[in-house]
């Protein structure tokens, strides 16, 4: 089935029917990334996918899971130039169910898989905005920067008063005999 924004979604029922989802939204329905973008891209593409399924576990109990593919391209600022530059990021994903806020603490140090609270009104926009958030590189830059980048700094006033004598110089004179 296929949307453009991702819907909030009941994850237990979802899981039951084994539903997938995908989608072709644009960067201007995501408030922090465009944020993070500085307003930039707003109209570049986010495709999504998602998987709603069960899974057995250990003891044999069906576990409800989420799997979450997306992939897009974000204008962010390049760390060494400055200048915008065009970061691919894409997100594959499971995420594990469980029923409670306390379960989902107890268990998430422990498992491999992001472990979340089952809810009948799952925010699948929120869930694929943190993740692409969280994908982002942490210095995004280019591979080779498209202007000179500047590798010294040089203050002219620095220089300049640098000549200039010392402002303790006056004191020396001031010395007994």
């Amino acid at each position: 089935m296929s949307h453009k924004s991702p819907p909030k979604l009941d994850i237990k029922h979802a899981a039951q029917l084994s539903l997938q989802l995908s989608g072709d939204d644009v960067l201007l329905n995501y408030d922090r990334i465009m944020q993070e973008t500085r307003g930039l891209g707003s109209e570049n593409i986010l495709k999504w996918l998602v998987h709603a399924h069960t899974r057995h576990n250990l003891t044999g109990h069906p576990s409800v899971w989420l799997h979450v593919t997306v992939a897009t391209t974000l204008p962010l600022a390049c760390q060494r130039c400055l200048e915008s530059v065009d970061v691919d990021v894409q997100i594959d994903r499971d995420f594990r169910f469980v029923g409670n806020e306390t379960k989902a603490e107890q268990e998430d140090g422990s498992s491999e898989e992001d472990v979340l609270v089952l809810s009948p009104a799952f925010d699948l926009l929120t869930l694929i905005e943190d993740e692409i958030l969280m994908g982002m590189p942490l210095i995004p830059r280019h591979d080779i920067c498209p202007v000179d980048v500047k590798m010294a700094v040089t203050d002219l006033a620095f220089e300049s008063t640098h000549d200039a004598p010392h402002p303790f110089a006056a004191l020396s004179q001031l010395k007994y005999p």
